[in-house]
């Protein structure tokens, strides 16, 4: 074989010699003293060099050579073992290229001396191999994120339910109407803490299973506000708390589920631990955007723990009586959702001093608001104006909560209490209503779709109804619609009420059969 520094011709190998020039796999041949003797065409190009460059080198020039022409960004070990002295052949490397093939040189002894390496691609099985050993890592986190998943699932849903029982034999046995009460409320507070409990498992469980999708548009960050102290009044004014929402006439480019979603994990954890004092929720501008904030006079975070809080089922203490009925995923659920909302989040707290968590929203133009806004259509709109409303509901919080909606759309609401003498109590209203809203089941097994037909007896004219109901029986559902009442199940939403009553008092042709 030649030792000069060029390749023979063809006309001096041996018909091995040609073989191996044409193979399309890379092969070098060593000498005892670790220098290339010879290579063929493949292994010259594997390495970007001219093939007369490469002889008489030793591999740990040939390699940063390679490395300096642009065809090697580096070279690692493979699976073989570490080698202490200094390279006498490729053997047993791996050569990352920078067309993003990997090549594992592996070695053949020689009989009459030296060495063989064949360059071998296994960039695909290099893919292959760091895909399994990435799922192998994603496979175990999520077994060891499910087990503390039914730990931490098993003790803090046991607690309250262990409570319920108590609280159930509690009221079997008394005499007392005041216990009795006492025990009404604790399981009230109890079920109340288990649902909670479990609507965090729920979305944590759609995030797992990626089934979360924004639907992004402008609306007034007010209608999220406006609902956050709905939800959190009652339970601040329980803990002694003042919770203060400041208003903003400002819109927002965001998912507004997603984002009061976010928001309400963020309240009822600030309510969570703080003890004394306030929790505040405000806005304000930062460039194109608007940060909203939820400060809170509670018992602080220490810096060390500020990236640990997001993470699934982390609390900074066990021990702290106000980490009870919680899983800890309120703020990794928050997290979580503000990455799909691309929305960025962070918090400013020291021990002992409170808390602010932030979310930065884009700002919107107000009237580019879907038309479905509450702020917008409620105050802007007026399509229900000067119209009135008879509602008929005999549960008075219910009935309350949803003439003060009614109003603010702009309508008089009117109401009768006397179902059984349904006639004379509409021929007292102050004013003849437009469109009525009914339970299905009233006071005295009455039924909302009889007094209807009642009522627009009375009228003398055919008044269009709605029917709103919590039973989902089939012979119920099929009974109200074979009425021809258009119908909505309980809990109903404000956007959907809006739609069918809008439908029914200017566009009936659009109610076609009823739902």
């Amino acid at each position: 074989m030649a030792t000069g520094a060029e390749l023979p011709s063809p006309r001096d190998m041996n018909p091995d010699a040609i073989a191996m020039r044409h193979l399309q796999q890379g092969v070098c041949l060593w000498s005892d003293d670790g220098r290339v003797i010879t290579c063929n065409m493949a292994f010259a190009h594997d390495l970007g060099l001219p093939a007369e460059s490469i002889m008489g080198l030793k591999a740990a020039d040939l390699l940063e050579k390679a490395q300096r022409h642009g065809a090697l960004i580096g070279w690692e070990l493979g699976s073989g073992p570490v080698k202490a002295k200094p390279l006498a052949t490729l053997g047993g490397l791996h050569l990352v290229c920078s067309d993003g093939r990997v090549l594992a040189a592996v070695d053949s002894p020689v009989a009459e001396g030296g060495a063989v390496s064949l360059l071998k691609d296994v960039t695909e099985f290099r893919r292959t191999l760091q895909a399994l050993t990435q799922a192998r890592d994603k496979a175990a986190a999520a077994d060891q994120s499910k087990s503390r998943f039914l730990r931490a699932a098993n003790h803090d849903l046991r607690q309250p339910l262990a409570s319920l029982k108590i609280l159930v034999y509690s009221c079997l046995v008394t005499e007392s109407e005041e216990e009795r009460k006492h025990a009404l409320h604790a399981m009230e507070v109890s079920v109340a803490i288990m649902e909670d409990l479990l609507g965090s498992l729920l979305n944590i469980g759609q995030l797992d299973a990626g089934k979360i999708e924004p639907s992004i548009g402008t609306f007034q960050v007010s209608s999220v506000l406006s609902r956050l102290n709905i939800q959190f009044a009652h339970r601040a004014r329980e803990k002694g708390l003042d919770l203060r929402i400041v208003p903003s006439k400002l819109a927002v480019v965001s998912d507004r589920v997603l984002l009061e979603r976010i928001l309400s994990n963020l309240v009822g954890n600030a309510i969570r631990y703080t003890d004394v004092g306030r929790v505040l929720v405000g806005c304000r501008r930062r460039g194109r955007h608007l940060r909203i904030i939820v400060a809170d006079t509670g018992i602080g975070i220490a810096p060390e723990h500020h990236q640990a809080i997001f993470e699934e089922f982390y609390r900074v203490s066990d021990s702290q009586p106000n980490a009870s009925h919680s899983l800890g995923l309120g703020l990794n659920i928050a997290r979580r959702l503000s990455d799909i909302l691309g929305h960025p989040m962070g918090l400013d707290s020291a021990l002992g001093h409170g808390t602010t968590f932030f979310i930065d929203a884009p700002i919107g133009n107000v009237w580019h608001s879907g038309t479905g806004e509450p702020e917008i259509s409620e105050r802007i709109g007026g399509e229900f104006a000067g119209l009135c409303c008879l509602v008929l509901e005999d549960d008075k919080m219910l009935r309350e909560a949803l003439t003060a909606m009614l109003e603010r759309w702009g309508l008089s609401v009117v109401t009768i209490d006397d179902f059984d003498n349904a006639a004379k109590a509409v021929m007292a209203l102050p004013e003849q209503p437009d469109i009525i809203l009914t339970d299905y089941r009233l006071r005295g097994r009455i039924q909302g779709t009889d007094l209807v037909g009642q009522i627009n007896d009375v009228l003398e004219k055919p008044c269009p109804a709605l029917v709103m109901t919590a039973e989902t029986a089939p012979d119920v559902v099929g009974s109200i619609k074979s009425q021809g009442f258009p119908l909505l199940i309980k809990p109903v939403s404000p956007p959907s009420l809006r739609v069918v009553m809008h439908n029914l008092l200017f566009e009936p042709e659009l109610m076609g059969e009823v739902p």
